[in-house]
């Protein structure tokens, strides 16, 4: 039995959830989301908690059963609290900064880019216009988007100069005159 498929999701106070076969609805105090799932995985609401069956040991059903489980927890998360990813600016010259809504970036182009946020996601700049904040009620989009943003200039191995998740690692190499001949 997953681990993760097998454990109930709470629901809770604020919180609706409708399940009609393999559509469920959740709406909660930011928002509301919806997903159709697999109609082969059985998903049951019994007093204000959600748990998550499968019809047999599969290779298929039990891929399915953790990952439903942890797709309604996260929408049950996402309109309770929301989800937010951070990111950083490094370089000399590069920053951000807020077009009405709107992001705008200075990221050593000879121009700048400006980035329209989805429906649902929001943006704002931190202080010293280094830092990115995404936030949204889902969990998908606001990685997405993040991923789209660190896109437009990833961090590169000399300088680490570009754009980085807040906790991400980037390796420096040595160039021509680091190596030892």
């Amino acid at each position: 039995m997953s681990r993760v498929g097998r454990l109930p999701v709470e629901v809770p106070s604020g919180v609706d959830v409708k399940i009609n076969g393999s559509h469920v609805h959740i709406k909660g105090p930011k928002g509301e989301l919806e997903f159709t799932f697999s109609p082969k995985i059985e998903i049951t609401l019994n007093e204000n908690v959600v748990q998550v069956n499968r019809p047999s040991d599969a290779g298929e059903m039990r891929s399915l059963h953790g990952t439903t489980r942890a797709l309604i927890q996260n929408m049950i998360t996402g309109v309770t609290d929301g989800f937010q990813k951070e990111l950083q600016l490094v370089g000399v010259g590069y920053r951000a900064n807020m077009s009405g809504k709107n992001l705008e970036l200075n990221v050593g182009f000879s121009h700048s880019v400006v980035v329209e946020p989805p429906e649902g996601i929001n943006f704002e700049v931190g202080e010293r216009s280094q830092q990115i904040f995404i936030s949204g009620i889902d969990k998908q989009a606001v990685g997405q988007v993040a991923a789209d943003i660190r896109k437009i200039r990833p961090p590169e191995p000399y300088k680490g100069k570009g754009i980085r998740y807040k906790d991400e690692y980037v390796r420096i190499k040595a160039g021509k005159a680091g190596k030892v001949a």
